[in-house]
């Protein structure tokens, strides 16, 4: 049986392999800001509510394969794979779509988690293409650091950089054009 003494997320998902406490106690900390992460993208309580259950679900299915590259912290890995599912998701709606559309059947409007994505592919184009293939390197290949400081020629706090500053130039055009 689990017991906590406050320990690190890596730690937690060590024992969240033999005692699904563990795993319990890791879930109390990050479920309302992964909630939040995809309220904040579907504008939907109940999608927010279902993609997160799927986070969990996809998080205890593959626990067992986390590496703790952030000093104990689970969060990125979370977010990584909230990030994931929210982009499966979205795919399989339209796919649905696609194949209503080709039967005949009514095509509803996209759903509320693909609002987010609006603008995206245009605003990556915009980014220089250091940025933008640091982005795709480590946001859609889930290439490490090392990895795409590797694959781009530059160090691993260079890709950082890069990545940071990407994301942060995406953030900011897509709210602008949001508030519109």
């Amino acid at each position: 049986m689990w017991v906590s003494t406050m320990h690190s997320d890596a730690a937690l998902l060590a024992a969240a392999r033999t005692d699904a406490g563990a795993f319990r106690e890791l879930y109390d900390r990050y479920a309302e800001r992964v909630l939040g992460y995809h309220l904040r993208r579907t504008r939907d309580d109940d999608a927010a509510h279902d993609l997160t259950a799927e986070t969990f679900a996809q998080a205890w299915l593959v626990r067992a394969r986390f590496r703790d590259e952030c000093g104990g912290s689970a969060g990125p890995w979370l977010f990584g794979i909230a990030r994931n599912v929210l982009l499966m998701s979205v795919r399989r709606r339209r796919l649905e779509a696609a194949a209503r559309e080709r039967l005949g059947l009514p095509v509803t409007e996209l759903p509320a988690e693909e609002a987010w994505l609006d603008g995206l592919d245009e605003a990556l184009d915009e980014l220089p293409e250091s940025q933008r293939e640091a982005i795709r390197l480590r946001v859609v290949d889930d290439l490490t650091y090392d990895d795409v400081a590797a694959r781009l020629g530059t160090t691993p706090a260079a890709a950082r950089v890069r990545v940071h500053r990407g994301l942060s130039a995406l953030r900011n055009r897509l709210s602008r054009e949001s508030a519109r």
